[in-house]
């Protein structure tokens, strides 16, 4: 294989891991749109809709780790079309007339699709990159926003004029389209994965790395609680403020527009300040923001979004880069934890963020979200012991040959 054909195999690589990646995110915050609906259809609390969308991130993070064990044999061909089949098979089933049972099932299959997904891609970009993953993974981050900015505007412009089930439709379409698209793209052999652990007092998970990796995904957890509960009422507080489902989908996309910059921002602010320096800022700002929006009517509010944005989907950016330096070169494994410890924090702080809305109000949820992002501050620094010592994991995986 000549260098040029290498090039070109890293690149598929990471074309077909983005696309998936953005698809697959896009699915997950697009179902923010229907939650408005489905609270008025089927007579939903706050609570009980946090459970219903649940089921989905719940049962997406639980299985993150199994997902990567049972299915290491698999190519990332094979399980990235597995996991769009399933997630968009999920869709359809919602957007059969079942009523409220069919949406949990739909529900849980997509999440089963999509818990898939991130492991593989990731370690994907990982192997083919090795120790100059960093970048690689950086741009596999930020294809995840460009979904969560087209496709959550998309179903809210069609959604007035569709209807929620049609739409759904639509987008498992999507996926059968992205799933005929990865067979030229991802590699149609397994990948062969870095075992080694590092050596000494490295950043491993094994050792003293263990804690920089456990408080790393401690951090990541809290940062996606406080994303997650945002979100699940900011279509309630731009419907208060005046604005109607496309609205929504506006404010929805000025939000993760801004999260997608926030992943080139984050990154060179972390650069100047490092990473507990550059969390630390983004997380002060991110409460600062929430509790703004608040405060403000429908037009600020608007304009205040794109900057929440920035912090509030940036700093996983930051958080994101360290996980191959804190693992032990096993990098599925390591993402596979990282992400089980995030999207299932998204998806059972939403229920408490709900059921504090149904005793204190909106108001109070909404402040218990701001108040999670300020808690993250001290936790960051213990962090930094972990950070200072020798990194040791980035470097354990190296870029395999032909089997990418």
């Amino acid at each position: 294989m000549t260098p040029r054909d290498w090039w070109t195999e890293k690149k598929k690589s990471l074309t077909g891991a983005c696309l998936a990646h953005a698809v697959h995110d896009g699915y997950t915050d697009a179902l923010y749109v229907f939650l408005p609906v489905w609270q008025a259809q089927f007579g939903l609390s706050y609570a009980m809709l946090a459970i219903i969308r649940g089921l989905y991130s719940g049962t997406m993070g639980g299985l993150q780790i199994p997902a990567d064990r049972a299915l290491r044999g698999l190519s990332p061909r094979a399980a990235l079309i597995l996991s769009t089949l399933l997630a968009a098979a999920g869709l359809l089933i919602m957007a059969l007339p079942l009523g409220l049972p069919g949406l949990c099932v739909g529900l849980v299959l997509a999440g089963i699709g999509s818990s898939i997904q991130h492991p593989c891609g990731s370690t994907l970009v990982t192997v083919s990159y090795g120790a100059a993953s960093r970048h690689p993974l950086g741009i596999y981050n930020f294809s995840g926003d460009l979904g969560k900015a087209a496709l959550p505007a998309l179903a809210a412009v069609l959604l007035p004029v569709f209807g929620w089930q049609p739409v759904l439709g639509l987008m498992a379409a999507i996926g059968l389209v992205l799933s005929l698209a990865l067979v030229p793209l991802a590699p149609a052999v397994p990948i062969a994965r870095a075992a080694r652990t590092a050596t000494g007092t490295g950043t491993g998970m094994g050792g003293r790395g263990r804690g920089g990796f456990g408080i790393l995904t401690v951090i990541g957890a809290l940062d996606t609680a406080t994303r997650m509960g945002y979100l699940i009422f900011l279509p309630f507080l731009i419907h208060g403020q005046g604005g109607d489902s496309a609205t929504v989908g506006l404010a929805l996309a000025l939000l993760f527009i801004g999260g997608a910059l926030g992943k080139a921002t984050c990154s060179l602010l972390g650069e100047r300040l490092g990473i507990v320096g550059s969390v630390m800022v983004t997380e002060a700002a991110t409460a600062l923001l929430i509790a703004a929006t608040l405060l403000t009517s429908l037009t600020p509010t608007l304009f205040l979004l794109p900057l929440l944005g920035i912090v509030l989907n940036g700093t996983s950016s930051v958080l994101y880069g360290a996980v191959p330096e804190l693992s032990n070169g096993d990098t599925g494994r390591a993402f596979a934890v990282f992400y089980t410890s995030v999207i299932g924090s998204g998806g059972l702080a939403p229920i408490l963020y709900g059921a504090i809305a149904d005793h204190g109000g909106q108001t109070v949820g909404v402040l218990a979200a701001a108040a999670t992002a300020a808690l993250i501050v001290p936790v960051v620094l213990t962090l930094r012991p972990y950070l200072d010592a020798p990194a040791g994991g980035a470097a354990a995986t190296e870029p395999v040959s032909d089997s990418v």
